[in-house]
């Protein structure tokens, strides 16, 4: 009984090593190291149309631009408005308002996104020369 206990543990832990290293050599390779500053490598040629879309450098957002993108925005509250409250319709919100948009002493121009009601939700900054948004409340 010993000898069959003894040839049950060295089957289940050869059975083991062998799955191990079937599975070890199905394992795709991992992807390369992408350096700072450098796009990443183009999609595989059966990922279709879609999967480009959410790329920086690409996809359909980055195909609506026809115009060279200025180093300087020269945004101005009325421009902050008009792009938070397009951002909102991109997103089907049609109920939540773009609120408060002013000047900051220090540069950036404020805005709020409001409820129908009121409510704020949240306050963003903008920077009017690189379009830079950041929340802050």
């Amino acid at each position: 009984m010993r000898q069959t206990l003894l040839a049950a543990a060295a089957a289940f832990v050869i059975g083991g090593v062998a799955t191990g290293a079937v599975l070890s050599e199905a394992q795709p390779p991992a992807p390369p190291a992408q350096v700072e500053g450098t796009s990443p490598p183009p999609p595989h040629r059966w990922m279709g149309w879609g999967h480009g879309m959410h790329r920086p450098e690409g996809g359909m957002l980055r195909n609506f631009a026809l115009i060279y993108r200025q180093d300087d925005r020269k945004l101005a509250p009325a421009d902050v408005q008009k792009i938070a409250e397009a951002f909102l319709l991109w997103n089907g919100n049609h109920t939540w308002k773009v609120t408060n948009v002013a000047a900051t002493p220090d540069g950036p121009i404020g805005f709020a996104i409001s409820t129908a009601d009121g409510a704020v939700v949240a306050k963003f900054t903008i920077d009017p020369h690189t379009a830079q948004l950041k929340r802050v409340g």
